[in-house]
This record gives structure tokens, sequence and C-alpha cells, in this order.
């Protein structure tokens, strides 16, 4: 190669590298992974602040995070579907426990809240967090962007818990279009592989199977198909909420270091 030769080549790659082609593609920006408020929603906002007062005053030695279903555990009947309360006394009663469950929230949302506040200044023992459900709801946001949003929020609890055990739920079973369950089960397949043999301080459970009834999402399991008109079968019952606690309770018990309720 002759010493022109080399020098064009060397000026061609300098113009590539100063001025990249217009249409080169870029990084798209995953949204499930960036931290968004819904502040402009003012329910929201003043749950967000109620729960910064409270863990500014008691003490937390197990948090929730998620969406409605996490919030349903501070629901109380008539009727008895809709009792959460009884349950959650049941089980975490006396551990010191906090619901920052938010109904509608996504991976984004979750990880905005973490990142203003909501983990700041407490030093749980375990946070358990189950959280997408919305990602494949009314944002249609795929597996591997929802997949990306969970692992941004685990990131985040550790850069602020780096002390704290984290117990990971898969996404729960529905039945609301053919999409969000092929997602679903695409989210948790690549989470147990992910998180399924132990990474960290990270412990991975996919229960889905406790709401299945001969190999078919259980209906009576979950109080959406009971609402005039009945909806698509997501937020389970009370009964079906006692089954996921008492599914995760050996390992959440063995994880806080005290004794199964």
């Amino acid at each position: 190669m002759t010493p022109i030769v080399q020098l064009v080549l060397r000026l061609l790659l300098a113009c590539a590298l100063l001025f990249p082609i217009a249409n080169a593609p870029s990084a798209r920006t995953v949204l499930a992974a960036v931290p968004i408020s819904r502040l402009d929603l003012p329910w929201w906002r003043d749950r967000h602040e109620a729960k910064l007062q409270l863990l500014r005053h008691d003490r937390v030695d197990l948090v929730f995070l998620g969406d409605s279903i996490t919030q349903n555990w501070e629901r109380e009947g008539p009727p008895d579907w809709l009792d959460f309360q009884p349950v959650w006394q049941r089980f975490y009663g006396d551990r010191h426990a906090v619901n920052l469950g938010f109904t509608g929230d996504t991976t984004a949302n979750l990880l905005w809240r973490i990142e203003n506040g909501e983990v700041d200044g407490i030093a749980p023992k375990v946070a358990v967090v189950l959280i997408g459900a919305n990602n494949v709801g009314r944002v249609h946001w795929g597996a591997d962007d929802t997949l990306a949003g969970i692992d941004a929020v685990l990131a985040a609890l550790h850069r602020r818990l780096p002390g704290t055990k984290v117990l990971l739920l898969g996404m729960l079973p529905s039945d609301r279009t053919p999409w969000a369950t092929e997602t679903t089960e695409a989210v948790n397949q690549a989470l147990a592989a992910r998180y399924g043999h132990g990474r960290g301080d990270v412990t991975f459970l996919d229960i889905g199977q406790i709401f299945m009834s001969s190999g078919r999402l259980d209906r009576d399991m979950f109080y959406d198909p009971r609402h005039v008109p009945p909806e698509a079968p997501l937020h389970p019952t009370a009964q079906g909420q006692e089954r996921m606690a008492a599914a995760i309770e050996p390992t959440l018990a063995a994880m806080l270091g005290d004794r199964p309720r």
C-alpha cells in the first residue's frame, strides 16, 4: 500500500469519526428502564408523600415494592375476596413491613420512586419486588424492555440498599391477551435464567403455578371477573394472595432469619 493510499484511508477514517453518517442507527431509549414519575396524578403524589413521611418515622425490616397487586394488601372488605388485611397481618403484621405498592405503576414508575426517596434512610433486611404487569398492559412494553426495567430496579435497589436482600417474584399469570401471556412467560424465563440460581443478593421465585388448575388459569383466584362488567383476570383475590404469601413464606422467613408464619 503506497503512502498516498495510506494517507487517503486515514483521512476517510477521520472524517467518519468526526462526521458520522446522518442516518446511522442510534441507541434506542428503553423507557421501561428510565425513571418516570406520575406526580401529575394527585392521588399518586399524595401517596408518595405519605409513604416518605411513614418511612421517616417507622422501623422498616421488610418492604414490598410493586404495583396494584402489592397495594391491594392495604384493602379491607367486605366482600371477603377483597379483605386483604387479615392475611397481611397474619404474615407481615409483626415484621415491621411497609407496603410501597402503587396502582398502575410500571418498572419506570417504580424506578422513579426508588430514586426519589422511597428507600432513603432505611435499611430493611429484605425487599420483595413484584413488578411488570403494567408494562405488558397499557404501555405495551415487550419482554426485552420489561426485563431491562426490572434489571434497572434491582440495580437501583442494590446501590441504595447494599445490605438488603431482594426477593424478586416472577410476573403473575393473567388472561388479558395472548401477547401479554407470551410476554409474561418470556420475562419469567429470562429472570429465571439470570437470577434463578442466586445472583448476589437477589433470590428469584416464580410462583405462577399456584394460580393454575389443570394447566389453565384458575379464574376463581382473581377478582376482576367479578366486576360489573367483568374484566380479564389480573388481580388475585384476598384468597389468591393468601396462597401467594404462603408460597413465598419459607423463602422469605429464611431471608429474614425468623420463623415461618
